[in-house]
């Protein structure tokens, strides 16, 4: 578990990796800059113009280690994986639950509903916080309608009703998250959710943010065998880690939303860090991306007490572990799903 906590990040333009011994060495323009041995590293994500030598590409395959390579941006655009490893037995259990309506809709509906709640907390915990600066009254009724939502989403009878009710409940999340933005409000704002491309600096961050928490739930689920492509809630399409934005779901309050908005309220980036494009897309520069990414790191050493575990975890392994007791319940382990919450 923690090989989920060291991921390479490489946002140098023109670097170089390639294997030496059984380091992974980055060098730029011919001079080494850094070095780190294969097996303290659980992937390797590369933004832009990065290159790798085909003798590291194959090292990390036969080490586990999956290479990642996103757009300067944060686009995915292409992972290296070496064998597939895992239980044939777990993933084709998982491949007939995924075609199963009310298999899906178990599932599914537990994740949704954990996301329901963790924004819900997200909320409670900026009334609590910032009672002094934010609209009480507003977010209060936000909190209210979110508790109510949650309890439908339990009723919810098939996969296309529970898919409205979750819409319902993000947009009831996302109506006050701009209230959540305490400082920089003229630079950092949240009118609605945009993307491909990003419109505005707040859905920039939040976009980026999203990419990192997608790379280490689809490195959570290979490592405990399962296909991240073959998801319950989000369908089956090319290229799509499905699975991996059902996992994401129930995290996206706690560990990217939360995240971006302790970086704006905080000024630890400021809008100096974002461009706007001629197409009108916003991009971060290097240093923003830099800052994003060291805050995400250093997020994932804490500590956080796991409701269904009762033990303590780092935040890091939150991902692996949900993907942990979604393989229990796909082996009937247990009865059901149960999501990470937050309290």
């Amino acid at each position: 578990m923690k090989k989920l906590l060291n991921t390479l990040f490489v946002t140098t333009q023109g670097a170089y990796l390639n294997k030496d011994g059984e380091c992974v060495v980055a060098s730029v323009e011919g001079e080494e800059r850094f070095r780190i041995p294969i097996h303290n590293l659980g992937g390797i994500i590369c933004f832009g113009n990065v290159l790798c030598s085909p003798f590291l590409l194959g090292h990390c395959g036969e080490n586990h280690v999956a290479v990642s390579f996103l757009t300067a941006n944060g686009r995915f655009l292409a992972r290296v994986l070496g064998k597939v490893s895992g239980n044939i037995l777990l993933r084709r259990e998982q491949y007939r639950r995924a075609d199963n309506p009310v298999a899906c809709l178990h599932i599914a509906r537990s994740a949704v509903i954990g996301k329901t709640i963790n924004s819900r907390t997200i909320l409670q915990r900026a009334l609590r916080d910032h009672s002094d600066t934010i609209p009480i009254n507003r977010i209060s009724e936000a909190v209210a309608i979110l508790a109510k939502q949650a309890s439908l989403l339990r009723k919810a009878e098939t996969l296309d009703q529970l898919r409205g009710l979750e819409g319902d409940a993000s947009r009831t999340y996302f109506s006050v998250f701009d209230d959540l933005i305490t400082n920089q409000k003229e630079n950092f704002f949240f009118h609605y959710r945009n993307r491909r491309p990003p419109l505005d600096n707040m859905n920039a961050l939040l976009s980026f943010s999203y990419t990192l928490l997608v790379h280490d739930c689809t490195g959570a689920l290979e490592a405990v065998g399962l296909d991240p492509q073959a998801g319950f809630l989000h369908r089956d399409r090319p290229g799509r880690v499905s699975l991996a934005l059902d996992l994401m779901e129930e995290l996206r309050p706690f560990l990217a939303d939360r995240l971006a908005l302790s970086l704006i309220n905080l000024r630890q980036i400021t809008t100096e860090g974002f461009n706007k494009t001629e197409t009108g897309a916003v991009e971060m520069d290097e240093d923003t991306r830099k800052t994003v990414i060291t805050a995400w790191q250093k997020r994932k050493q804490e500590s956080i007490q796991h409701r269904f575990l009762n033990e303590s975890i780092l935040i890091g392994q939150i991902p692996f572990v949900q993907a942990l007791l979604l393989s229990r319940h796909l082996r009937d382990d247990l009865d059901g799903y149960p999501p990470f919450i937050w309290k």
